[in-house]
């Protein structure tokens, strides 16, 4: 993995007198992404400034060197990620007399890019990466970002030139003022725990996103995204697959296949394990493939709650990989918490960002590379809120509109703390005590799905948090869906129970998950890569029955049986635990004074974005145990 940087100001149009010594600055914030090399390029007459830092993966020579110039002079790319179908893209150079000086990824993109151009290279490109690249004849950049969002890129125009860079850090260390707060990013973030792209939380600062590239032709207007893949589009065309359980020795060939392709590595390399599905998945795939031992890292938790580690041990135990475990306290796990937001740069509220930074932190202590399980609940689906949105489709398919409105009215009507306090009179043999503490946030967003005008919002609705129109954010506005309007359409095409797994791999899943896992992963200088992302799986995934994705109430069937190859029932089929931490508690509990003093009402007021009665009022509530209000308050 890697950190790019870059100024594009024509005519000397640059945030700096010094626009070299900035972009230093700018490589110099994301050191922790390449520890082990820098460099940078100019084109003077272009315009253009980039700079590079180094995380040595493959080809760990000089010959690796970034950014790099194309053998014909014409092109020079700074790049992040890693590229699995290298050979296939060098096999389309044949012919061409370009001759390699090394064996690294990059060289064979910028020689491809140089051959077929940027377009076509992306089409036929398979990896996690995000580039700059810049044509020197006809002064163009160049910017690309992978299929599913693995790897960041920002861009937009600041202080008088058109920037970008990997994280929003480097563009901060720009000279000048720092980009100003966009409220209505801050907004869409209460109530989806980040910043969906293409915002970020600064005004004209974007996030390029998956499958899009930008190309800059003037670097005082900045362009509108052009898309190069669509995972809805993908999955509306995809053939049918082998069902049972030939689908199953099919999944079982592609899954190798790209856990194979993601293991080539020039230093040492392991796996994250949970010991849940996904990531034993990938890790029996390891051992299938490698005739090297595989390493394997969890973390545990002295509270049994959300300890996974001993079904992980047992995992390893079985597939026999050399396993390492931690057990944390909380007070070990609270103290990565003043360092968040330094590692995310902007909001981001998934707390399972805590054990992710944690186990990247153990696992980088002995290897450089880690394969992880993320994407097979997108994939296959996992997640039961899909088998939620499955319902919530038939209720608004088959109750008339009128009567889902009037429901919807009667249930808004009441307030969410009266719907709290009404629940504590029914009995516990029709309202469980896990659901009693949040009655009425269910119910209002139960309400808002049923009254939504497509499925999308009403799932929006579903998977939000519930700061819906409750005035937190002064001045700011939300969506109900934040997800690219153009494939609305072609989502009505796809039952709810897809168009649920579709809306998540076009926001969820680059938005939270793999902002979660790069972030966390490359503040350590580790790579993470993920086998289930790869274009074959995703093709097969959408090509098979709906039999085969879910069968008795229980998601990923035929994930399911193809570790049935490895493991035993029990470990396969037990209940799916998140990977978090009492956090809720912790606020409530040992992290107390640390949240009073930053939710003081005089310190939110001076702040001027949120209104403090609103902030005091959860925060009260959550705090007296009035209510759960974890994900608000974190």
């Amino acid at each position: 993995m890697c950190g790019l940087v870059g100024i594009y100001g024509k005519n000397g149009s640059f945030p700096s007198d010094e626009p070299a010594s900035a972009v230093a600055d700018m490589a110099g914030s994301v050191v922790h992404r390449g520890p082990d090399d820098s460099g940078f390029w100019t084109d003077p007459f272009g315009g253009l400034v980039l700079g590079h830092r180094r995380l040595a993966v493959l080809d760990l020579s000089e010959t690796g060197h970034q950014p790099m110039v194309s053998s014909d002079g014409r092109w020079v790319i700074a790049y992040n990620g890693e590229m699995y179908n290298s050979s296939a893209l060098l096999s389309k150079l044949s012919g061409t007399g370009r001759r390699l000086r090394g064996h690294s990824d990059t060289e064979v993109l910028v020689e491809a890019i140089a051959n077929l151009g940027v377009e076509r290279t992306l089409e036929t490109a398979v990896g996690m990466f995000a580039f700059a690249a810049w044509d020197s004849q006809k002064r163009e950049l160049w910017l690309a970002r992978d299929r599913f969002g693995e790897k960041p890129l920002y861009y937009g125009r600041h202080n008088g030139a058109f920037v970008f860079a990997s994280e929003l850090k480097a563009i901060r260390a720009l000279p000048g003022p720092a980009p100003e707060v966009d409220r209505t990013a801050l907004s869409e973030y209460f109530r989806w725990t980040y910043v969906p792209a293409p915002r970020t939380i600064y005004q004209n600062i974007f996030k390029l996103e998956p499958g899009h590239y930008l190309k800059v032709t003037d670097p005082s207007v900045v362009p509108a995204q052009q898309r190069y893949w669509s995972p809805v589009d993908t999955a509306s065309r995809t053939s049918d697959q082998p069902a049972g359980t030939a689908a199953v020795d099919r999944l079982s060939a592609l899954l190798d296949q790209c856990v194979d392709a993601r293991m080539v590595s020039d230093v040492p390399l392991g796996a994250f394990l949970s010991g849940g599905v996904d990531s034993s998945a990938v890790v029996a795939s390891m051992r299938r493939v490698s005739s090297a031992p595989v390493r394997t890292f969890t973390i545990g938790f002295t509270d049994r709650t959300f300890d996974e580690s001993g079904y992980a041990a047992e995992v390893a135990g079985i597939l026999g990989t050399e396993h390492t475990d931690l057990m944390l306290t909380p007070e070990q796990a609270m103290n990565v918490i003043p360092q968040l937001a330094t590692i995310y740069d902007e909001p981001f509220a998934d707390s399972s960002q805590i054990p992710t930074f944690l186990v990247s932190q153990m696992a980088r202590e002995n290897v450089t590379v880690a394969l992880s399980g993320d994407g097979g609940d997108e994939l296959f689906g996992g997640y039961e809120r899909y088998r939620l949105a499955a319902i919530l489709g038939r209720a608004q398919s088959r109750v008339p509109s009128l009567l889902r409105s009037v429901a919807g009215s009667l249930t808004t009507g009441v307030s969410v703390d009266n719907w709290n306090r009404l629940a504590n009179f029914v009995p516990d043999a029709l309202l469980p005590a896990g659901l009693r503490h949040r009655t009425g946030q269910r119910l209002h967003k139960a309400a808002a799905a049923l009254c939504a005008g497509s499925f999308p919002d009403a799932y929006g609705a579903l998977i939000g948090v519930d700061h819906d129109g409750n005035g937190l954010v002064i001045g700011g506005e939300q969506s109900l869906c934040a997800f690219s309007g153009a494939d609305r359409d072609t989502l009505r095409g796809f039952p709810p129970f897809e168009q649920a797994m579709l809306v998540d791999t076009l926001t969820y899943l680059p938005g939270d998950l793999m902002t979660k896992v790069d972030r966390a992963s490359m503040a350590v200088s580790l790579e993470v890569r993920a086998p289930f992302l790869d274009p074959a799986l995703f093709e097969f995934a959408w090509g098979l029955s709906a039999d085969d994705r879910v069968r008795d109430g229980q998601g990923k069937w035929v994930l399911r049986e193809l570790l049935r190859r490895s493991l035993p029932d029990h470990l396969v089929d037990r209940p799916k635990m998140g990977f978090g931490v009492p956090i809720g508690d912790w606020i409530r509990g040992p992290m107390r004074p640390w949240a009073e003093d930053l939710l003081d009402p005089k310190l939110v007021s001076s702040q001027g974005y949120l209104d403090p009665e609103v902030v005091t009022g959860e925060w009260h509530a959550h705090r007296d145990c009035k209510a759960d209000l974890t994900p608000q308050v974190w």
